[in-house]
């Protein structure tokens, strides 16, 4: 069994958010369906790299689901979808708001065909308030919520996160409300309506920053590549590169100091003194250990602080990382056979289940390659879908 076995799910989404969120639910065991647009479907399908003129971004989140093409625009296809949504136990979209209804799919529409069903919609500032009605992006949530203005250098040009933080944050959240929804829907029989913006599902994650403004008004700005609470917490220099130290309690830095570099003196040097301390006099702290952990490389202090027990670690670039023992040993690399690309490696499921581990059971789908199969189970003749097909209904 796994988590979410005999869980269906109808997936109206595309690109990153909503997909992501379909990926985890199927990676969990819930038959997700893919509904695509006739042209093309899922833009991400038109996103390389390529590898045999399929797209690896669309497969690497993509994986474990069957693709059906339907025009939506359509009532012919409307009444295939309404077919499948009322066997269905929760819908994803990430549709602009009104999108759906103009297309006789929103939540008060299908709700009346399956009173049960988890409706989620995903979209950039949510249904309701002054800019429901704009278009969001990853980029565009990341300056709103003051995240750019903490990344990077004070003084220098705001920076971005390395990835779509938010767009991952979007389906993360919708994974976890629907698996509420679900469990309430369970209790009371009774479905719902969830509704997630990408540009507020990542507030929540500012709660150390929110304590300093709500308490105090203080405004965080960008720390480069120290905190702003904790020191040493950061990035420092050895002989032959970088390595990331974190000295996040006084018992931690007092181990540093005795065991690690063996100068216990700084434990009683009054800037030193306690983590306040140490914030107030990082610039001189910094410069002090660096200048003492000038003469051993990276690999020789990450072996020392392993030894004390104090946490530190590589930057690694994203290669050394997905090359790393530990990763390997957990499973975070696996690999699947796709009909087009071949063997290809994916990131695998990070959450460890006793009982029911996710699985990657099958690749990401060809555009469509579900749809005879998907509406012949609803009882459609090959000759409908022949003529359905001809008439520019389905793919």
């Amino acid at each position: 069994m796994l988590p979410l076995q005999n869980i269906k799910v109808l997936d109206v989404s595309q690109i990153m958010a909503g997909p992501y969120c379909t990926m985890v639910l199927a990676d969990m065991g819930a038959e997700v369906i893919k509904v695509e647009k006739l042209n093309g479907g899922d833009d991400s399908r038109q996103m390389g790299p390529y590898v045999n003129g399929e797209s690896t971004c669309f497969s690497q989140i993509n994986r474990n689901k069957k693709s059906i093409s339907l025009n939506l625009k359509d009532e012919r296809a409307r009444q295939i979808f309404y077919r499948l949504a009322a066997d269905a136990d929760v819908i994803v979209e990430n549709y602009r708001p009104g999108v759906t209804k103009s297309l006789s799919i929103d939540y008060d529409t299908i709700k009346e065909i399956n009173p049960g069903i988890v409706y989620c919609s995903i979209s950039g500032y949510g249904q309701t308030g002054p800019y429901s009605h704009k278009g969001g992006f990853d980029l565009v949530a990341q300056g709103m919520t003051g995240l750019m203005s903490m990344t990077g250098e004070e003084g220098r040009r705001p920076l971005k996160t390395g990835i779509a933080v938010y767009d991952i944050g979007g389906g993360i959240t919708a994974v976890y409300s629907i698996l509420a929804a679900h469990i309430h829907k369970m209790k009371t029989g009774e479905g719902q309506h969830i509704d997630i913006a990408i540009t507020e599902c990542g507030l929540p994650w500012f709660t150390w920053e929110a304590a300093a403004y709500f308490s105090e008004g203080t405004v965080p700005g960008p720390t480069g590549w120290r905190h702003r609470v904790s020191a040493p917490y950061q990035a420092v220099k050895a002989k032959d590169g970088y390595l990331m130290l974190g000295c996040a309690n006084q018992r931690t830095w007092e181990r540093f100091c005795g065991d690690v570099l063996k100068h216990a003196s700084l434990m009683e040097d009054p800037r030193f003194l306690t983590n306040h301390d140490r914030g107030q006099h990082v610039d001189e702290l910094e410069s002090l250990l660096e200048e003492l952990m000038a003469h051993q490389t990276v690999d020789e202090w990450l072996a020392l602080c392993d030894t004390a027990g104090v946490p530190a670690g590589p930057i690694n670039d994203f290669a050394q990382a997905m090359q790393d023992e530990h990763y390997l040993a957990r499973g975070m690399v696996e690999e699947m056979d796709h009909p087009v690309i071949g063997k290809m490696k994916t990131i695998g499921f990070p959450s460890k289940f006793s009982r029911t581990p996710a699985q990657i059971r099958s690749s990401a789908p060809l555009f469509a390659q579900h749809t005879d199969e998907v509406l012949e189970q609803l009882g459609l003749s090959g000759e409908e879908r022949d003529t359905l097909r001809a008439e520019g209904c389905i793919k």
